[in-house]
């Protein structure tokens, strides 16, 4: 009973009034047809003797059902699509500001079937509601009018329906249940379907695995899918078969036993049974909303989820702020890292079934102008590192400081603000999103033109702002756009995560002997995770992780003068 009010419970939470206003406004134009329907009826018994009153009367009645409806139905395009757009930017938000660890745990398919599937089972429910409303009005209406011709037979009625609704309620109870069965079963299947998409390339490159992919992992889940709908649906129709032979069953008592039992007026008979006709399509209506409704529910339901999932994370963290004793001089201190640790849970990301990956205890110092190069084997935990580094990843024990200050959950975001980060799987965005300032356009073009793909790409005013004027690229050049918004942003800390293994050779080039040089001048402190060993001497030291430890920290070695002949291509 109570997931029933939920959806109805949450709109009120939204917009009160609104609803209040929407909702009535569908049950007057409900009650309208209704005393339509019993104006009729009386019209009808008059034989023919019709008089200015009983015209000026329909009139009124229809006028009035047509602006309610009219009134409802505007209502309604302008609360639902004012309530999804505010329930989309605040799972949004939330998505952004939850803990990068809680996203990874509910997975990106199961936050994606939120934003999309179940956004939308809750526009269908809403947009559901005024009709739903005006037809239970119609109904309310009708019952009213044949309780007033016979009371008597309405209580049978109402009698024979309350043991009907019993086993309505039973069918539509395991309906509810397979539609929550659907709806993660689809999330599933939208997991497999983002799996086809970005893999479609080595799909397609071993028929096997392709083949395998379909009949093992796709096949099942949609079918898992279209079980759970099948037997919602089935449910469904059964109740709906039920609902007809109990209403057509009330009609034959009507017409058949109520004549024989209580020698009704031929007023009153005509009446009960121009009303059940009347009310069938309302209450088919009421019996077709029942699956919307209830897909809104669970969808409302998944959506709590999340919501409240990712509130209470971001509830955890206290208010953003700025520490107090950061002056500027103070804002590009060295970072230390001192014993940090950092543990994924069984069946987490980055952790295997019999032994969950740990990283440290570790102790790390950045300084500006400093240019460190991370090393080692995949698994030694350097993604990881660079996640706790930037303030991705809030670490178990250990202290992060700029300074002397610490890093606390309520500063953690103004420590990650001081990272321009190029991870190994960048995502680029088409608009330069939050740069601002005059020297944006020409930073650009310098940046694009040293990248050598200003022949490609360039900056432009856009609807929102500037933006790149393709990013339909290659890999390296999507790494290297990548990399002109980094630098763009201008901050104090860099690193590059594997930047430079998708590059052709002259770009390395370009990328160790030029820009990295010149972020150092700049009192830039930057750290690369790379495997280009030859371009370690131009660096300040070498940090060699394995097994999420620290093995090796050493200056860079100068290969010159160990008589090794340093090769750079493109040099």
């Amino acid at each position: 009973m109570k997931k029933s009010f939920r959806l109805f419970g949450f709109l009120l939470k939204s917009a009160r009034t609104t609803v209040i206003f929407m909702v009535g406004a569908g049950v007057m134009a409900g009650l309208f047809s209704a005393a339509i329907l019993a104006f009729v009826s009386h019209a009808v018994h008059r034989a023919g003797r019709v008089s200015t009153l009983l015209i000026l009367g329909f009139v009124a009645l229809a006028l009035g059902k047509i602006i309610t409806n009219a009134a409802a139905q505007l209502l309604l395009v302008r609360f639902s699509q004012t309530t999804i757009l505010e329930l989309s930017l605040s799972l949004c938000s939330k998505v952004v500001r939850a803990p990068l660890r809680a996203i990874e745990r509910r997975g990106a398919a199961s936050v994606l079937a939120v934003l999309t599937d179940d956004v939308a089972s809750v526009t269908w429910a809403v947009q559901a509601l005024p009709q739903l409303a005006m037809n239970a009005a119609v109904v309310s209406g009708c019952s009213a009018y044949l309780a007033y011709l016979s009371p008597r037979l309405f209580g049978c009625m109402v009698v024979v329906t309350i043991l009907g609704a019993a086993a309505y309620r039973l069918l539509h109870t395991r309906a509810f249940a397979r539609i929550y069965a659907a709806r993660d079963a689809r999330a599933r299947l939208f997991d497999q379907f983002r799996g086809l998409t970005t893999g479609i390339k080595e799909l397609m490159m071993h028929r096997g695995r392709r083949d395998a992919f379909i009949l093992d992992e796709i096949t099942p889940a949609a079918s898992d899918f279209r079980a759970h709908n099948m037997a919602a649906t089935t449910h469904y129709a059964l109740a709906e078969a039920w609902i007809q032979t109990l209403y057509h069953s009330l009609i034959a008592m009507v017409i058949f036993v109520f004549p024989i039992a209580s020698h009704p007026t031929q007023e009153t008979l005509t009446g009960y049974v121009f009303a059940m006709l009347y009310m069938m399509s309302p209450l088919w209506s009421i019996i077709s909303a029942f699956p919307v409704v209830s897909r809104g529910q669970v969808a409302l339901t998944k959506i709590e989820e999340l919501g409240v999932s990712l509130e209470s994370d971001v509830a955890q963290l206290p208010a953003a702020e700025v520490p107090s004793a950061l002056n500027a001089e103070q804002d590009v201190a060295p970072i230390r890292l001192s014993g940090i640790e950092f543990h994924y849970d069984t069946g987490d990301a980055g952790a295997t079934t019999d032994r969950p990956f740990a990283l440290g205890p570790l102790d790390f110092t950045l300084a500006p102008g400093e240019l460190v190069f991370v090393v080692g084997g995949n698994g030694s935990g350097k993604s990881t590192f660079v996640k706790v580094l930037t303030g991705l990843y809030a670490p178990h024990h250990g202290t992060v400081a700029v300074g002397d200050a610490a890093v606390t959950d309520a500063t953690r975001e103004w420590y990650r603000d001081h990272f321009s980060v190029v991870f190994a799987d960048c995502f680029l965005f088409s608009s330069l999103l939050g740069l601002t300032g005059a020297d944006v356009d020409a930073d650009a073009r310098r940046y694009l033109e040293l990248l050598q793909i200003d022949h490609k790409v360039s900056v432009r005013m856009g609807a929102h702002g500037r933006e790149f004027s393709t990013i339909d690229l290659s890999t390296g050049q999507r790494k290297r756009l990548a990399l002109v918004t980094a630098y763009l942003e201008d901050r104090p800390f860099y690193v590059f995560d594997e930047w430079a293994a998708d590059q052709d050779p002259e770009y390395k080039h370009i990328f160790y002997s030029k820009l990295l040089p010149d972020l150092r001048a700049r009192g830039k402190a930057v750290v690369v995770i790379t495997h280009d060993d030859r371009y370690f001497h131009m660096g300040d030291r070498v940090v060699k992780l394995e097994d999420g430890r620290i093995v090796t920290w050493e200056p860079a070695p100068d290969l010159a003068s160990e008589g090794r002949s340093v090769v750079i291509a493109g040099g």
